[in-house]
């Protein structure tokens, strides 16, 4: 798992069964320890209905297995999913 920010949405008419119906945002990890600078390549992610769009922080599982039992999808052809959208995150012994 680790934490992103949602940078935009993607859109595609023609897709698999499994995703019909799902949320596509494009996120891009952040590092809570240098002031949440986004870090790395962006990455497609299914919304697991948690609502998130474009500027929220979210906690990601990058799991196939696991983001399908977040859609309750056992079919779903899906790796990187939204498992919670971030309300705050606090480091001990930083401000």
């Amino acid at each position: 798992m680790f934490i992103a920010k949602v940078i935009g949405n993607v859109w595609a008419t023609r897709k698999h069964p499994g995703l019909k119906g799902a949320t596509m945002l494009l996120v891009k990890a952040v590092d809570p320890l240098d002031n949440n600078k986004l870090t790395g390549e962006a990455a497609l992610a299914l919304d697991g209905n948690q609502g998130a769009g474009a500027g929220d922080t979210v906690l990601i599982v990058d799991e196939g297995g696991s983001a399908r039992k977040i859609l309750k999808n056992p079919k779903a052809p899906v790796r990187t999913v939204i498992a919670g959208i971030v309300d705050t995150v606090h480091i001990t012994g930083k401000e």
